[in-house]
């Protein structure tokens, strides 16, 4: 064919190719520009909200989807948010043997995101708890069984949506809870069977970047168990996705357990000098930075974001408690748990997602039910964007980290450095600064969009690397 019109006249071609472009052809066929890496998007995600307990919930009527209406998702980003976890039960929706989704319910699900993308949210869909047909069989038996779930799940749900662009993202599972290195190689198996089925049914989905779960989404397991990745046919476009309701002796114990007792008040100022027992002893600002700092090691500075698909600490009713407990300290700390929590993870390059099922915001008004909450995580947002975080590295300081306009490097031993040099993500250089231009005060990356980038600086017989964000 690319033969054949190549001997056309010219403007037998022109004529050709108008009638084509006008009739939409040109628009259904597979092949796509790639989409953004994942470093790109995430640069591009900031706060993030969950619309829990409607579409991934089991315990309704079959295709409904609650109250949510477009007055929500708009009070949503009015309120600063501009990307969304959607839970989404698809097995609950289908035809449990033939494993075919029913169409009612695609298009149910299709209603909410367009919701989101009407309102240029980036949008991570998921395939959720849903009866548990995933997360209660992460063992050798049942493996085979899962996988061809997974894969016939996955290519229907991704050639429905095919056609959206990179705001839409796909998320393997939500909390699969493997425990040992034994099922994190079946976890991992579940991960590549979702990519590969994403993958296959083609065009933006073959660079749609995908989300996989590290092992009960539980960060120190993630930490210690998740040392590989799932192959993917093109670099750069996967996610990794972690939750966080640490200690949940805090965030959400009902009652006292055999193994410890609520927690009411959380953080620096906020312990109770009458009511002792119920004060945090563990899990406060220095646990909070520590289990972040191991997801900004482990992944963001080797240029694999991360996100918390879920974090939160839930207020109690404290006025029947005997003995009296102090309500308006336990209101503070739920207040500050949340704003140190989004602080520190946006520093550390981690996108958040706050677990609402109404208690934020009203799904069908979409009026807002929790100032004090909504407050407290947009305040932590201002003082992570407002806060001047500084890199250190021996003699070397860069700062602020992300940046937005500039990084500055201050140096004392400037005579000591060969040079400098930033790299995107795909490995490309954008910006060197040689010897004879070094001195102890340089900025760098005013050309550079927002991403995440490397900078290499090169001594005479050594190297040093870090990661920085431009917003």
């Amino acid at each position: 064919m690319k033969n054949k019109i190549g001997l056309l006249h010219r403007s037998f071609r022109q004529v050709i190719l108008i009638t084509i472009t006008a009739s939409g052809l040109l628009m259904s066929t597979t092949v796509r520009a790639e989409l953004p890496t994942a470093q790109q998007i995430s640069s591009k995600m900031k706060l993030g909200w969950n619309l829990g307990n409607v579409l991934e919930a089991t315990w309704v009527p079959r295709n409904s989807f609650g109250g949510t209406t477009q007055r929500t998702i708009d009070s949503v980003k009015a309120a600063g948010f501009n990307t969304v976890r959607l839970p989404v039960a698809w097995f609950y929706h289908s035809d449990t043997i033939t494993n075919v989704i029913d169409v009612a319910w695609l298009a149910n699900v299709k209603k909410v995101l367009d919701y989101c993308i009407k309102d240029s949210m980036y949008v991570v869909m998921n395939n959720h708890w849903d009866t548990g047909w995933l997360d209660d069989h992460i063992n050798v038996n049942d493996s085979a069984k899962v996988n061809a779930r997974q894969r016939a799940h996955w290519t229907q749900i991704a050639n429905y949506f095919k056609a959206y662009n990179d705001h839409l993202l796909f998320a393997s599972a939500n909390e699969p809870p493997a425990k040992d290195a034994n099922q994190m190689s079946i976890l991992l198996s579940y991960h590549q069977t979702f990519i590969n089925a994403v993958r296959a049914t083609g065009g933006n989905n073959s660079s749609r970047t995908l989300v996989v779960q590290g092992p009960s989404t539980d960060v120190d397991l993630t930490y210690k168990l998740m040392n590989t990745m799932p192959k993917d046919q093109i670099a750069n476009h996967l996610i990794v996705e972690v939750h966080y309701y640490t200690p949940w002796n805090f965030c959400g114990l009902n009652g006292d357990a055999s193994w410890g007792k609520m927690f009411y008040y959380w953080g620096k100022g906020n312990h109770s000098t009458t009511d002792a027992t119920r004060n945090a002893t563990w899990g406060e600002e220095s646990d909070m930075d520590k289990y972040l700092g191991q997801m900004k090691t482990k992944f963001v500075d080797k240029g694999i974001p991360v996100i918390i698909g879920e974090y939160g600490a839930f207020r109690r009713d404290l006025s029947s408690v005997s003995p009296p407990s102090d309500q308006a300290l336990h209101n503070a700390s739920i207040k500050s748990y949340y704003s140190y929590f989004v602080k520190s993870a946006m520093n550390k390059g981690i996108i958040t997602y706050c677990w609402d099922t109404g208690g934020i915001f009203n799904f069908s008004t979409g009026k807002t039910n929790d100032i004090d909450v909504l407050s407290a995580i947009k305040q932590g947002a201002k003082d992570a964007t407002t806060g001047t975080q500084v890199l250190k590295y021996d003699d070397i300081e860069l700062y602020p980290d992300p940046f937005t306009t500039t990084l500055n490097l201050k140096i004392d031993n400037p005579d000591d450095i060969d040079r400098i040099t930033v790299f995107d993500m795909m490995g490309r250089q954008v910006e060197t600064v040689g010897h004879s231009a070094i001195n102890s005060s340089l900025t760098l990356g005013s050309s550079l969009k927002p991403n995440m980038y490397i900078v290499q600086i090169t001594g005479k017989d050594w190297t040093k690397t870090v990661k920085v964000i431009k917003k």
